[in-house]
């Protein structure tokens, strides 16, 4: 079998940040309850960002550090979100255009819920894998953002929402899949995935969630034991504790992740608590630690704990990592793969901390502020020019090139370059 996977892998957390501790006591949140979420920084969308400029951001480094005949090999470009502005065109146009893509190519866009980002990856990886087009690779960017809009003659927040907002972020990963995976070698047909149709969380209108948190994380444990199990069953011999080096979740907040490793620990392994706090610490934390600084970016979560894991691992040998996708609604997939030395390096390239260092900090008057702002791009917007001198230290933060939505002119979003 051929080898298949992630050639490279980026991700951008967004300009802009906020303390979600602040943020705590701004609501008035019971800070035990919120202790147990294991959040530090949520990634802050500005009203002149959107799943498009991040995605772009995402992506550019990747497109820069390929010759004009690699690059010219991308010959599909799959968008995974659920935050999408328009119910038939796809963004991946968007992005194929500001990331100056060969025209011959495939483009489209996918939407699952947080499992969307793996669907693309799949997708990707099975499209290399068929060998239609020798050579060929595929680029999918997972992208989502949060908005949390105060309606019109609203009052004070109320504590259910409050608890929501401080592990929801905005950001975007992409992955340029192909035959050369030096970052991540595909486990191929080694995946176990499960769905069935459940209630838990869905985005009924186009700016705002709603769900039963109790459900969702009742599905999202059912999910992982089970597409584990599935897994199993192609893979003779595989265990929850030994087969893995590390394990990459998609994580909506730190605390869901531990509880769910402990769960699994107990189920799988029948371990005592002081075994499965260590296994925490070294196998699953990696990877929550961009999680922490950015939040839940939905469809392109797992892919930013993969991504952690990778950065924060240690690999002096090659080794194996896995990998479990949920997706609200739902389906989930756990899946696996190979992580060298080189893959770390080819990672640290990006220089992916330090961009979330540069983040603009928000004070929680510049972040009220911006959810009010925020509103003049509503999904339906039809004609709109964005104040780029909002929070403008924001768009000035990061030290990369960077895509900003300028205007919308009868519902065509129109875009710029800042350097």
């Amino acid at each position: 079998m051929q080898p298949v996977g992630i050639e490279m892998l980026n991700v951008f957390g967004g300009s802009a940040y906020l303390d979600v501790d602040q943020l705590a006591s701004h609501r008035g949140l019971d800070k035990t309850r919120f202790d147990n979420l294991l959040m530090k920084e949520k990634s802050v969308a500005l009203p002149y960002e959107d799943p498009v400029s991040l995605g772009v951001n995402a992506a550019k480094p990747i497109i820069d550090a390929l010759s004009d005949s690699e690059k010219d090999r991308i010959e599909m470009l799959i968008t995974c979100t659920e935050s999408s502005f328009d119910f038939g065109k796809s963004m991946s146009s968007y992005m194929h255009d500001y990331l100056g893509l060969n025209r011959n190519c495939r483009l489209f866009e996918i939407k699952s819920a947080c499992y969307s980002g793996t669907t693309g990856l799949q997708m990707g990886i099975n499209f290399v894998l068929s060998q239609v087009s020798p050579g060929a690779k595929a680029l999918v960017i997972a992208t989502d953002i949060s908005r949390f809009l105060v309606a019109e003659g609203g009052g004070v927040l109320s504590e259910g929402w409050s608890f929501a907002e401080p592990s929801s972020g905005a950001g975007a990963a992409a992955m340029l899949v192909s035959d050369r995976p030096y970052v991540f070698q595909i486990d191929v047909g080694a995946n176990g995935y499960y769905g069935f149709e459940v209630m838990d969380t869905c985005r009924p209108v186009a700016d705002s969630e709603a769900g039963d948190s109790d459900l969702s994380l009742l599905s999202y444990l059912d999910c992982l034991e089970q597409s584990f199990t599935e897994y199993q069953k192609r893979v003779p011999g595989a265990d929850y504790l030994e087969s893995f080096s590390y394990l990459a979740f998609h994580t909506p907040f730190g605390g869901m992740i531990k509880g769910a490793h402990r769960t699994m620990m107990r189920k799988m392994r029948k371990a005592k608590p002081d075994i499965i706090e260590a296994d925490f610490e070294e196998r699953v934390f990696p990877g929550l630690v961009y999680c922490q600084r950015v939040g839940n970016i939905m469809g392109a979560t797992t892919a930013l704990s993969l991504a952690s894991t990778i950065e924060n691992g240690t690999f002096d040998t090659p080794k194996r990592i896995g990998c479990f996708s949920y997706g609200s609604g739902c389906c989930s997939e756990f899946f696996s793969g190979v992580v060298t030395m080189e893959s770390q390096q080819h990672m640290r390239d990006f220089g992916i901390t330090e961009k979330l260092n540069q983040r603009y900090q928000l004070s929680m008057d510049e972040y009220d502020a911006l959810i009010e702002k925020s509103a003049t791009v509503r999904f339906g917007t039809r004609n709109v020019t964005l104040d780029t001198t909002f929070i403008g230290e924001a768009r000035e933060s990061v030290n990369m090139p960077r895509l900003f939505l300028k205007e919308i002119k009868e519902y065509h979003r129109l875009y710029e370059w800042v350097q």
